[in-house]
């Protein structure tokens, strides 16, 4: 229980139960068998002074990276998740802002690949363009989708009513479920707040498919 004693300590020990638990739930979804998979990226800020960044122990793992939403800079790591179109998490990975979006999406599709069927779609932004990127992608069975470059010839357009569901479920776990107020001060401790959010999202979608919620993503019932 959140109120007991050397609550996060064991919480932090349930790590690979907490993963585990999100694929569950995902693989008991109608929405598992979905065709269209959608993937982003997005900020988990750490620290917001200079003394936090030098003394946490986040050192080597937590970077600066820029935040286009809130139009500044963090400190902190990056969030990449693939989910399915209703919010459920297929796989996520937390990484440092320094590294390039196609090289840690690829890490992340190549750890998990038995998860892939052939002929799955993968929504993805601007910063997924790339020859090599699109190579790995096919190779693994995926179909890459992302919106056209301005530099490009017409394939896709801006995909911007589609790209606006992965928004919305960012949203859901900035605002929702504080993401950016997560309070883990170590690389295990941010991991496991984030699963635990992560896990909280996977069960709402979860029992609202169960129980027929039409907005499965709806977490009003779970508000009191």
């Amino acid at each position: 229980m959140l109120t007991q004693s050397g609550y996060h300590k064991r919480l932090k020990t349930a790590q690979p139960l907490l993963c585990k638990a999100i694929l569950t739930l995902a693989a008991c979804s109608p929405s598992w068998f979905d065709d269209l998979w959608i993937t982003d990226a997005t900020p988990v800020p750490c620290g917001m002074s200079r003394e936090t960044v030098k003394r946490s122990d986040l050192a080597g793992h937590a970077s600066y990276g820029y935040c286009a939403s809130h139009s500044r800079w963090y400190w902190g790591l990056k969030l990449y998740l693939v989910c399915a179109g209703d919010g459920m998490p297929v796989m996520w990975c937390l990484a440092t802002p320094k590294l390039g979006e196609r090289e840690v999406l690829a890490a992340l599709l190549e750890d998990n690949h038995h998860l892939i069927r052939n002929g799955q779609v993968l929504l993805a932004d601007k910063g997924c363009a790339g020859k090599e990127f699109k190579q790995l992608t096919e190779a693994m069975g995926l179909e890459l989708l992302r919106p056209d470059r301005r530099d490009e010839t017409y394939r896709n357009g801006n995909l911007g009513g589609v790209r606006q569901r992965i928004e919305s479920v960012n949203q859901t776990l900035k605002g929702q479920l504080d993401l950016e107020a997560h309070g883990g001060r170590t690389p295990h401790g941010v991991f496991t707040r984030v699963a635990q959010r992560l896990l909280a999202m996977a069960a709402a979608i979860w029992h609202n498919w169960t129980t027929g919620v039409t907005s499965k993503r709806s977490l009003i019932a779970f508000d009191h």
